[in-house]
């Protein structure tokens, strides 16, 4: 293995962050009434029966809810304590190893603390994500577990709004909703380019999955490149997620092209398979012909022939992590690092020479 970067703890962003404790509470229908200026029980018949109440009383809730972020408690009344003992886990999928272990490993740091996780499946849609919280957040999770840092508005809103602990995972940001742990996605691709650089490659195409992050890979692969010199890569871009089928397919579609590479780096490990297969049913030899390379370390990318080189980074560890922040703030000692870089490490195995 070359390419380690060890993990770092980056310091609290300076930006300010909603409050906790007794002084700093989620918002509640109280608060909506006083925004509305209208009575809690007014707020209580606009939510669940509207018909009942003014067009112009029903626009000032809606309003102020909007505003505040406010998610109606469907347990209101049904709990005997302030806590649900429940955390949610949004992923995009859960059909890979790629988010699963992450989450199992969670789930199980925290169901040893006494909690239970609560999963929901975005698949890489914003409008799903959106969704999901709602009817999440109306169940009174402890706390949140997301995958990525973008979200709408009104979701970033409500999770503000909602005075639980957030993790927002794979990715890294200066300004957290709550707690970020994650690595850069740039740098790994900037380290995968290194890579073939170093080896002496110099017919260089990119084979990229169209989610967020594995364009940041893309991205970061392509400028380093530019960096040296080097602008005239073959790009082929694949629908999300990134799978066997589609590597096929979009290495046969650059051979085809008349693209003669002696190199590809795919921003995932299935990409990367498919591309192995294809560049041997050709009768190239890999990598005496052509260099491939992913991203993630999957289950079977040590296990192919021949073996596959790619990024790896500690999925589990994400989870452990996450486990431990959730629990910690819930038990009221909250710890002051709020942005965890967990780095990643390049992984040299036979199908880059």
């Amino acid at each position: 293995m070359d390419g380690q970067m060890a993990p770092q703890i980056l310091p609290p962003p300076q930006h300010q962050r909603r409050k906790r404790g007794k002084d700093a509470s989620a918002v509640t229908l109280k608060d909506v009434a006083r925004l509305a200026g209208v009575s809690a029980i007014t707020v209580s018949r606009a939510i669940n029966q509207p018909d009942v109440v003014s067009e112009e009383t029903l626009t000032s809730v809606r309003k102020a809810i909007e505003q505040l972020g406010y998610v109606p408690n469907l347990l209101a009344g049904g709990l005997k304590s302030s806590q649900s003992r429940l955390v949610a886990a949004i992923v995009p999928s859960i059909g890979t190893s790629m988010f699963a272990e992450a989450v199992e490993a969670l789930t199980d740091r925290l169901s040893d603390a006494g909690y239970e996780v609560l999963l929901g499946l975005s698949g890489f849609a914003q409008s799903r994500e959106d969704r999901i919280l709602s009817a999440v957040l109306s169940r009174k999770p402890d706390a949140i577990f997301l995958t990525g840092i973008d979200h709408s508005a009104r979701a970033r809103q409500q999770l503000l709004a909602a005075g639980i602990p957030v993790v927002e995972s794979w990715d890294l940001t200066p300004n957290p909703i709550d707690i970020a742990i994650g690595f850069s996605h740039e740098n790994a691709g900037r380290a995968a380019a290194k890579h073939f650089l170093e080896k002496g490659y110099d017919r260089i195409a990119v084979i990229s999955a169209s989610d967020k992050r594995a364009l940041q890979r893309r991205d970061g692969f392509l400028k380093h490149l530019a960096e040296t010199g080097r602008t005239d890569v073959a790009l082929r871009l694949t629908e999300t997620p990134g799978s066997l089928e589609r590597g096929r397919e979009a290495l046969a579609d650059l051979l085809n092209g008349g693209v003669q590479p002696d190199s590809v780096f795919c921003t995932v490990d299935p990409l990367a398979q498919g591309a192995i297969i294809e560049a041997q049913v050709r009768g190239l030899d890999v990598p005496g012909d052509l260099a491939v390379m992913g991203f993630g370390n999957f289950s079977f990318s040590p296990h192919i022939h021949p073996s596959l080189s790619t990024i790896s980074f500690d999925r589990r560890k994400i989870g452990e992590l996450a486990a431990d922040l959730i629990l910690a703030e819930l038990g009221g000692t909250p710890s002051p690092e709020r942005v965890v870089d967990i780095g990643f490490t390049l992984v040299e195995r036979q199908s880059t020479g």
